[in-house]
């Protein structure tokens, strides 16, 4: 039984001479049918289609003889060794590594990569990829059928980006196309592709890179005073403090934000790496949003308009945050079904009746009577007190 197994990334570049060995021992291949047409494969060895990477990695286990697994790019990243070190395959995995897709689409491009955000779109994934294309200023997407660049980009409507589309790396057909991502709906893409999907600008000041991906806030904490985001109207700090805690923007997730006032909430949001589309009737806040971004050094879409009915046209959140308008918004949003929902209220009233519209649209609710003193701490008097009404709605779970 086969207890070992090599896994070879091929980037269209001749094999390697360790690759070259291990494939003339092998009694058993498996791979995509381009691989398995490489001339280095043993025309005596068993071949196996790559499709479900479990199935193949049972049959390897129970072949009797030398098994190799050709994979596209560096097959430990995203790629098949993950699965084939299940435990319960029990196989030893050496590596053969190649050039990533993504290091390779890069190169085209001529462009760093330290500082980018790297993401796998299938069709179940799609949207969560797309968030993270809204929320970051450079981001790679691995796609797959049916989630590949057209549909990276009819999902970004209102959100313009530059793409750079990397097609067939490493082939003879290889093609590398720079377009605006309003154009790469209007086109038929070549599969396997890589996307690479830049927009907005770095956080001002950046230096030199030393974490892969995002750097870290360049301001420390949450929920900053509203002098220190360049705020005017901003609402309590902690109650704003509270809202982030209930609802945890994450990578990812895509939050609205109801009556975003000067951004200080939508802007908070951004820099946990969530996409954030903050809403305001007033359209000198959304201006105010913007600019709040712009020197926090995050990426957020303002759009003005009142909601209700200017949240018809926005693509569907994960969370929700509501600064105002009572129950036909608190209603509108249940309708789109987001992961968790959070409000405040001034009066016992409003808390109810909003509480009321959570619990009918299918939420579980919390609520909590906040209320903060501001004291002086050279006298200990009191600068300020606030009291508000903290309702916030989790999706319940259906039934199976």
């Amino acid at each position: 039984m086969a207890d070992r197994v090599t896994v070879i990334g091929w980037d269209g570049s001749p094999l390697t001479a360790a690759a070259r060995s291990a494939l003339a021992a092998a009694t058993l291949v498996a791979g995509a049918a381009h691989h398995l047409a490489l001339p280095e494969v043993p025309p005596t060895a068993e071949r196996v289609r790559l499709g479900s990477v479990d199935l193949a990695a049972r049959r390897i286990a129970g072949h009797r003889g030398t098994a190799v697994v050709l994979a596209d790019g560096d097959p430990g990243f995203f790629g098949v060794v993950r699965t084939l070190r299940a435990p319960e395959h029990g196989l030893e995995v050496e590596v053969v590594p190649a050039v990533s897709a993504v290091a390779a689409a890069f190169a085209r491009a001529g462009m760093p990569w330290d500082d980018a955000r790297i993401v796998v779109a299938h069709q179940r994934t799609l949207r969560r990829a797309v968030n993270v294309c809204r929320a970051h200023p450079k981001v790679a997407v691995l796609t797959s059928p049916g989630a590949g660049p057209a549909e990276l980009a009819l999902l970004l409507d209102g959100v313009h980006r530059t793409f750079v589309i990397c097609e067939e790396l490493g082939t003879a057909r290889e093609q590398v196309s720079v377009l605006t991502s309003d154009r790469a709906a209007d086109h038929v893409w070549r599969d396997p592709n890589v996307v690479i999907v830049i927009g907005g600008s770095p956080a001002p000041g950046r230096a030199p890179a030393w974490l892969m991906g995002d750097d870290t806030p360049a301001v420390r904490g949450w929920a900053l005073p509203t002098a220190e985001t360049g705020g005017r109207t901003g609402q309590d700090t902690d109650l704003r403090a509270a809202h982030l805690a209930r609802l945890g923007p994450r990578v990812g997730d895509l939050v609205w934000d109801i009556g975003c006032a000067d951004g200080a909430f939508a802007v908070d949001a951004a820099r946990s790496g969530a996409a954030v589309i903050a809403v305001d009737a007033d359209p000198e806040a959304c201006a105010r949003t913007e600019a709040a971004a712009r020197r926090a050094g995050v990426l957020l879409q303002a759009v003005p308009g009142r909601a209700p009915h200017v949240l018809e046209r926005l693509p569907e959140p994960d969370l929700v945050r509501i600064g105002g308008g009572g129950v036909p918004v608190v209603t509108a949003c249940t309708d789109r079904r987001p992961e968790r929902i959070v409000a405040h209220a001034s009066t016992r009233d409003e808390a109810e009746a909003i509480g009321a519209a959570l619990a009918d649209g299918g939420y579980t609710v919390e609520c909590r009577l906040l209320q903060t003193v501001g004291l002086d701490p050279a006298d200990w008097s009191e600068r300020e007190r606030t009291v508000a009404f903290l309702l916030c709605g989790v999706r319940a779970q259906r039934s199976p």
